[in-house]
């Protein structure tokens, strides 16, 4: 797909940034998986460093094309899981102490309409490392709404993949 013509395209979508905020909005299937991941300052180091290069993605097994090779806002990124397309706009990063991540948007061409989180935190008091994976969505093309129940579980499935990946 052509990065810089997605670029140009609306988000599809009105919530912008809501997987950063402690409710999900309404109207859409809620999704939140999270796994420890180890311990320690040198554990989270590099859980983050993948997830800021996109690691989650591409560890999950999927293909990933990108605008930049670092996760910053506003990059275009099209994840593949064998021919479907999957194309989001980051449209936030977080990058403090003991949380990074970010957060990225659907674009036309998506099978789903929402916004998905992808963050590994370390808890100060234990020095735990955990990754999360949270998501609101809902369907945007015909055969996404059909498969229903069997969508939502590949999501499931998919985000466990991405916790397995960091």
């Amino acid at each position: 797909m052509d990065l810089a013509a997605l670029a140009e395209l609306p988000l599809t979508y009105s919530e912008v940034g809501a997987t950063a905020a402690a409710e999900l909005p309404a109207g859409y299937e809620h999704q939140h998986a999270e796994r420890q991941i180890g311990t320690g300052d040198q554990r989270f180091e590099q859980a983050a460093d993948a997830v800021m290069h996109w690691g989650m993605q591409r560890g999950s097994g999927l293909r990933v094309q990108a605008s930049s090779e670092v996760v910053v806002v506003d990059a275009i990124v099209v994840v593949r899981m064998g021919f479907l397309p999957a194309p989001c706009r980051v449209v936030y990063v977080i990058d403090e102490p003991d949380i990074r991540g970010f957060g990225y948007g659907t674009l036309p061409g998506h099978p789903e309409r929402g916004e998905e989180r992808f963050v590994v935190r370390r808890d100060p008091a234990t020095s735990a490392v955990f990754g999360e994976v949270t998501a609101f969505s809902r369907p945007a093309a015909w055969w996404s709404k059909a498969g229903g129940p069997v969508v939502r579980v590949a999501q499931r499935v998919i985000a466990q993949r991405y916790l397995r990946a960091v």
